[in-house]
């Protein structure tokens, strides 16, 4: 792309994704950069390239560009998933994100940890459970290696595992929300208030927080939030504990899910 058909992709981005979503994905692609210095130049171990520019943009468009339709944003450590409804809306789901490293090491952005909210605000609940809650809480001794839905173009069945909002404190659930209301900001904002409505609705209290792996940083961790209809995760294994893994996942609407089936057997189409 040149640089307006660049600076246009990102405004298309940023009708899916709010302004720190926005920013995560430019911290993400410049990370890049710190990635491939980090490496000395060269390719990783796997073979992959470390390029900032190794990002895509894919439109799903009908005939007349009529509802719905949808575009995806993607390249490594990232992928936004947007359909867009017209007057019903839009999904954002699923929603990737990535860090590596999560803390940069050494050079002129040490220190820098994109996602640092993610896993200090998830530590914080962890920290405030008291032992019975906190040993509900942990589903393993050690992680599972990533986020368990990795790229699954469906989450399969899942059961609830972990410590139930419904048996929290008032403040526990609070905090629970905080994080919940973390990564739901990263849709714009019509998107996620649609989600988190949708969250209360099938029942907040229903709500599972589960852990695995150390119970402080700097070690390999994993959680989750798990209910009806959302599951995050995040996976903070490889690299000694320096790589991060991210998803929002709609259990009922990823891809557009049953909305855009629903569209389908509300209005009359042509095939």
């Amino acid at each position: 792309m040149d640089a307006a058909q660049r600076a246009a992709a990102f405004e298309l981005l940023g009708t899916g994704l709010s302004e720190r979503g926005t920013g995560l994905v430019r911290g993400i692609i410049e990370l890049e950069g710190t990635l491939r210095e980090l490496e000395g130049g060269a390719a990783s171990p796997r073979g992959l390239q470390r390029d900032p520019e190794l990002y895509y943009l894919a439109l799903f468009t009908g005939p007349g560009g009529t509802h719905p339709w949808g575009w995806r944003f993607e390249g490594h450590h990232l992928s936004v998933n947007v359909t867009d409804l017209g007057p019903h809306g839009q999904i954002v789901a699923p929603l990737f994100m990535g860090a590596n490293p999560a803390r940069v090491p050494s050079g002129p952005r040490e220190g820098t940890r994109l996602l640092a909210a993610e896993e200090d605000l998830a530590f914080e609940l962890l920290h405030m459970l008291d032992p019975a809650q906190r040993a509900r809480a942990t589903i393993a001794a050690q992680t599972f290696g990533d986020i368990l839905t990795r790229s699954a173009t469906v989450v399969g069945p899942m059961e609830f595992a972990g410590l139930p909002a419904a048996e929290m404190t008032i403040a526990q659930q609070r905090q629970l929300r905080r994080l919940l209301e973390l990564y739901a900001g990263r849709m714009a904002d019509s998107s996620a208030s649609r989600q988190l409505q949708r969250i209360e609705q099938a029942g907040f209290e229903r709500l599972h927080f589960a852990w695995a792996g150390a119970h402080q940083p700097r070690e390999p961790h994993y959680y989750r939030i798990h209910g009806p209809t959302v599951l995050v995760e995040y996976d903070n294994t490889q690299s000694s504990a320096n790589h991060v893994h991210t998803v929002w996942r709609d259990l009922e609407n990823d891809f557009g899910g049953d909305l855009l089936r629903r569209h389908y057997s509300r209005q009359p189409h042509r095939y």
